[in-house]
């Protein structure tokens, strides 16, 4: 049986629309740059509106100088299922140099419009969630069990430091279910992420003069062939599971339509971005030295520890080559036929006024550190719209639209039963 209170949750998140805006601008307002991954004053915002939740517990976490995590806890008046709420704090750089046309911390508000750095990724989605919690907060006589928010800081430098630290070290930061407000899209449920390893590849030769190219070795050379066979990792056969396999098949009619043509192929293969490469120099000098760093990106269906045997296989034969893997994750997904999926793809369709895509996530979250700790996670964010560029922004109506599904997902969880 529908609670009678569902309807009215779903349009107070409505007359919430300008609470919903002041709280994206006063995230938005603190700048919390990643380098140097410093969170210590946007968390002093981001406590005050924890504490403004009738009920909740607020817990200030600092692994190292101002690295700061927040955990905010609400419970009801019943035991029952923990329900956690995870966002991150930390934002690009603001990148000042860019062709900004609005304040990069200014808020601005036009258009429909909300502009500002860090705003989709992800202020906007951290708000949503805070409403979804405020307003639940005002009806705890009506769900069972508890609400958790992790704030945490190091999101954009992966993570050790922020929810990572706080689910090895914080009970009550894991629960049975997980939402995550990071950006996508409203329009595309996301149930898992690809895994990563960044690599760095190192060449050295001998030195001699330009023009006497057979007495030297060029390093240049040397990795030019090792990152051929770095390439060739985009070919490394693999079998994902056939619900994931099934699940971007059906998605992408209406996800590539967001995201671009070509996402699902990308889902389902290793891909390999050669980042940077340096070497040499002088031209009319045999180069000595080169290094090049890469993004390997796994599906699921493959690991890093495959990804390591067939680089040793391919690169150790290579004299003056050598390489280190420099950051690894793991691919991970929640069953798209979970409880969690299938009630904000529900949900989403609901207020939406159409049935979402259900699919994976081609970059990286928090979410993998909650799916390592065994905690179903499902990722609903706002679309990013100059993310990371001059002129971040988000539109209005979808920061209503997050917060309404991040709200009654919650409550339909933690009222299912009752």
């Amino acid at each position: 049986m529908t609670s009678p209170l569902r309807p009215s949750l779903a349009a107070r998140v409505d007359a919430a629309r300008e609470a919903l805006i002041d709280m994206t601008r006063r995230l938005v307002a603190v700048a919390s740059p990643n380098p140097p991954s410093d969170t210590h004053e946007v968390a002093r915002v981001a406590e005050a509106l924890l504490r403004a939740i009738p009920g909740m517990e607020v817990e200030r976490i600092e692994p190292e100088p101002r690295v700061v995590s927040l955990v905010g806890r609400l419970k009801s008046n019943r035991p029952g299922r923990r329900l956690i709420f995870n966002g991150h704090l930390d934002t690009f750089p603001l990148l000042e140099q860019l062709p900004w046309t609005v304040p990069p911390l200014g808020g601005v508000l036009k258009e429909g419009r909300l502009y500002g750095r860090g705003v989709c990724d992800m202020k906007g989605g951290m708000a949503c969630s805070l409403l979804a919690a405020s307003l639940l907060a005002q009806h705890r006589d009506a769900w069972s069990g508890e609400i958790v928010l992790t704030l945490a800081g190091d999101e954009e430098n992966m993570g050790s430091l922020g929810t990572g630290w706080l689910l090895e070290h914080v009970p009550h930061a894991r629960g049975d279910a997980n939402i995550c407000g990071d950006v996508g899209s409203p329009r595309v449920v996301r149930f898992g992420e690809k895994g990563l390893m960044w690599v760095e590849v190192e060449a050295t030769g001998s030195p001699a003069h330009g023009a006497h190219v057979h007495r030297g070795v060029n390093a240049i050379d040397r990795l030019r062939a090792a990152l051929d066979c770095l390439k060739q990792l985009e070919q490394v056969p693999f079998q994902a599971p056939p619900v994931v396999t099934a699940a971007i098949a059906r998605a992408r009619p209406i996800s590539e339509a967001l995201s671009g043509a070509g996402e699902a192929e990308t889902l389902q293969r290793v891909t390999v971005n050669i980042g940077t490469i340096e070497g040499g120099t002088s031209p009319n000098l045999v180069p000595t030295h080169a290094i090049a760093r890469a993004d390997i990106r796994l599906p699921v269906g493959i690991t890093t520890d495959l990804l390591v045997a067939e680089l040793d296989a391919r690169l150790k034969p290579l004299e003056g080559v050598s390489w280190r893997a420099i950051r690894r994750f793991e691919p991970s997904f929640t069953p798209p036929d979970h409880e969690l999926i299938r009630r904000t793809a529900d949900v989403a369709s609901e207020v939406l006024g159409e049935a979402p895509a259900v699919n994976m996530r081609v970059g990286g979250s928090d979410s993998r550190w909650y799916r390592m700790h065994g905690v179903p996670t499902v990722v609903l964010g706002l679309t990013p719209f100059n993310m990371g560029g001059a002129d971040e922004y988000v539109l209005v109506d979808e920061l209503v639209a997050v917060a309404k599904i991040h709200t009654l997902v919650a409550f339909d969880f933690l009222s299912a039963g009752q």
